[in-house]
Formats: C-alpha cells, structure tokens, sequence
C-alpha cells in the first residue's frame, strides 16, 4: 500500500512525535486565502490581469489581503492560511498563470503580481495587531515547469531513470508533469529546509505542506522535527484523506492534516440530503486520532467544487452551506474556512473554483443571511470552552432516527454542549429516552440555541430529551 511504503521509510529511523513541545492550533478556526482571488489593493503591480478569465492572474495582492483583514476578523477567524506567495514562472503552462502560487521560481520572494516582502512584513504585522496567527503554503516537491532552476540545476530534480524502476511512482515520479525535486541531494534538502527557516523568521506561525503523499517520508521527517523544534505548527495534505491516514500521519510527526472522509460525508449528508449515517461513520472512528483536537476539519478549498456547488438550485445550496457552517462548529477539530464559504459562494471544479471572492458592499440578502449564521457559529464556538476544545462524545441516537438525526456532546471543566444535526426536511420535534442514549442529566427548561438568531429549542423532562430543530439545520445547546 502506498500509504504504508511512505510511513514504514519515515518511521525506520524514528518519529519527530518523540519531541514533547507539540505546537497547537485547538481552539483556532483557520480562514483560507487565494490571495490573487481575495482583493485588489494595488493597481500598480497588475501586469497580464485578465479578470474575465479563471486561469489568467486577477490583481489580488498582499496589500488588498491587509486592507481586508477586518473582514476576517468581523467572521470571527484567529488564523489566515495564504496559499504560495513565492514569486512564480513567468509564462504561461497550459494556458494557465502562476496566480494559484504552485508554480514556485524563488522560493523566497513575493511574487510582483501579489506585492514585495516588505507588503508582507506589512500584512504578518496587521495580522498580528489583529490577534491572528499567518499560515503560510509550503512547497516542498517540485519547482514550476518553467522556472530558470530547472536548466540551471538538472542535478536537483528526480532522474527519469529513477522515476520508471521505482516502485513508488507518488513519489519518483513528476506530480502532474512538475519538476520533481530530488531531496536525497544534500544541496536541494538544505534549500528547502532553509525556505521553511526564511518564512519563519518573517514571522510566519505555521505551514500547510502541500501535496506530502508525494514527498520522500524521510525528507518530511527532518521537515517536521525542525518544525516542532522551532514551535511551528504543521498542517499536511494528502488528498483524500481519511481517519487512519490523518492517524498515522499524526504519529508520525505532523500536528494535522486535512480530513477528507469528512468533508465527503458532510457533503453527501447535508448538501446532497443522503442518511447522516455518513458522517456518524466518520466521527466513529475519532479514537483513532492521537490529536483530535488538532485535526483540519473543512466544507471545501480551492481543488474541490465549491460546497454549495452541491445543489442546482442557488438558494438550496446557500441554505445548506449555512447548515453546514453550523454543523461544523460543533465538531472537534480546527474548523478551516476557505474564502467565500461565508456566502455560500459557487463553484465547480478547478478553476471555476477559484472565483473572485465578494464582499458586503455586493452581497444578495441570502448571501448576507449565510454570513451572518457563518458569524453567529464562529462566536458561539469561541464563546464556549466546551465547544472550542472539550471532548467529543457521538451519542447513539436510535435507529430509526439516524438517517435524519445525529447528537454529539463536547465537554470540557464542567460546561457541556449538545449538539444536533437535523436532516429532515421540515421543522421537527424529537423526544427521546436519555437512557438510551447513554446521556445523563437533570430536567431542564426550554432552553435556545447558542446560535443567534436561530429557532432551536432543548428540554429535559421525564427521562426525555426533547429537541426542536428546523428541517436541514444544526443547533448547539448548552447542557446542565
């Protein structure tokens, strides 16, 4: 197994685990930037925009990425993850720039389209003065098909030879036909290691790895445990993802990676109406995870079709992203938000994927109303212990019930939360025996939702939990 080969070469020499500082994210909630799709706040450096076309550069930059901070922090964000800034090819591969910033030239210079250094200097520092954490993109398997390095220095990528006797062609042969860096050469692991140090000491917390499946394991092993040496928080992505890939990988050094089994299951339960039974299946195996609390938890990014995408119909899918924004909330884990998910913004798969974000000035009433449910969640969340780092307990709700009903609690020094999830169609009120679900508490009052603005109701009577939940909808209610 792929998975298998990668972890029994990072693991044969020992585990970057063994350190005890382990950095945290618990309790952050992550919003994700395409910096040249989020905001324009330079005209000056806009050469080759092409806003009428998905795969040209749009004029986003890190000036316009500073200057939107306050719509951030107005959602309620404590961390901004930028994807690459690094100064990109100049041409065009396949009709397509560099705007994404995974077409790496220098590794350790902003690209003119999105600014200078000191632009990022300028935005590390509001971010700061703002109370949020920088996580930065990270490169680490290969240059852009036309950067000057790949002529320059043939020795530094992966020999053909190798790529076709390997029996591990994720990692030994080109990702997507990219120049594939061969970190065996001393001089190539010591310029990657040394971006990794350049970014940090600009003031960068953390670093989202790109593309680890396609990485030698033991290269990502010194990665990591100069990471966790330096206090730097570590976000890997391995695309498609599920618990015990997350699992291992945790082990084995990083602090997160990106759920994917989620995300599906949320997609197919909430936004496609199947059994909530998914996403149960999914939480079930939570033991798994040596750090649950660390986990990326996430609705869509930019190389998934958009969340709302989902339904054909706009309205049914801004409804149901704000369901799922909800949902969210409740869960353990580092809830990532990428930019647009606020409004229920669509999408298909890449690069209709990547549209222009939009701000408040434009926004429709039911964009508006996604964004204030995104807001109300994100605070009630940051608001409660329980639900910003407590333990996560699924309830076994019957049955019957499981295809539209799905309970969890999150508990920490004495607050408690319940959370529901409702996939029913329309406005329903459960009552249900709290010996069987294994819950244990004194009768309680009609109580609301912790969600602003939202009609949801609990009460304890009689050995009964009732609970009042509007059809395609989540709620949290503090527990006694």
């Amino acid at each position: 197994m792929r998975r298998s080969l990668l972890l029994a070469a990072f693991l044969s020499t020992g585990s970057a685990q063994a350190q005890t500082s382990l950095p945290s994210f618990e309790g952050q909630i992550i919003y994700q930037v395409m910096p040249d799709r989020f905001f324009d706040g330079n005209p000056g450096n806009n050469a080759d925009v092409d806003r009428n076309s998905l795969r040209a550069w749009h004029g986003g930059d890190l000036p316009g990425l500073t200057a939107k901070l306050g719509h951030i922090s107005r959602l309620g964000a404590t961390a901004v993850w930028l994807t690459p800034v690094y100064r990109q090819q100049m041409a065009n591969s396949f009709d397509t720039a560099g705007y994404h910033g995974y077409w790496p030239a220098d590794f350790r210079d902003v690209d003119p389209h999105f600014g200078t250094l000191a632009d990022f200097d300028t935005f590390v520092k509001a971010a700061r003065e703002a109370k949020m954490r920088v996580v930065l993109d990270q490169v680490v398997n290969h240059y852009g098909y036309e950067a000057p390095a790949v002529k320059a220095n043939p020795s530094w990528f992966t020999p053909q030879a190798r790529c076709e006797a390997s029996a591990d062609k994720d990692v030994d042969c080109p990702l997507s036909g990219l120049p594939d860096l061969d970190q065996s050469r001393p001089e190539v692991r010591r310029m990657l290691l040394e971006n990794a140090d350049f970014w940090r000491n600009r003031g960068v917390d953390a670093f989202r790895y790109d593309a680890i499946k396609h990485v030698p394991g033991d290269f990502l092993k010194e990665v990591l445990a100069r990471d966790r040496a330096a206090g730097t928080w570590t976000l890997g992505e391995w695309f498609d993802a599920d618990t015990g890939t997350v699992a291992d990988w945790q082990k084995a050094g990083f602090d997160s990676l990106f759920l994917f089994s989620l995300q599906r299951a949320m997609r197919d339960s909430l936004m496609s109406g199947q059994s909530l039974s998914r996403v149960s299946a999914v939480l079930e195996r939570s033991s798994e995870l040596p750090r649950p609390g660390e986990v990326a938890l996430f609705l869509d990014n930019h190389d998934i079709p958009r969340f709302a995408q989902g339904s054909l119909f706009e309205d049914e899918g801004q409804a149901r992203t704000r369901y799922a924004l909800r949902a969210l909330m409740t869960l353990k884990g580092v809830p990532v938000l990428y930019q647009g998910i606020e409004i229920a913004m669509r999408g298909g798969p890449d690069p209709d994927n990547r549209r222009d974000m939009r701000f408040e000035n434009v926004w429709t009433p039911a964009e508006r109303n996604v964004f204030e449910a995104a807001q109300g969640a994100v605070a009630a969340r940051k608001a409660s212990a329980a639900l910003s780092l407590g333990s996560q307990t699924l309830l076994p709700v019957p049955v019957s019930l499981q295809d539209d009903l799905l309970l969890l609690t999150r508990e920490k020094d004495g607050q408690r939360v319940l959370a529901a999830w409702h996939g029913g169609k329309d406005r329903k009120t459960y009552s249900i025996k709290l010996a069987g679900l294994g819950l244990k508490t004194g009768e309680q009052a009609v109580t609301p939702s912790l969600y602003a603005g939202q009609n949801a109701k609990v009460s304890v009577r009689g050995g009964y939990l009732h609970i009042s939940v509007d059809g395609k909808d989540a709620a949290a209610f503090a527990l006694k």
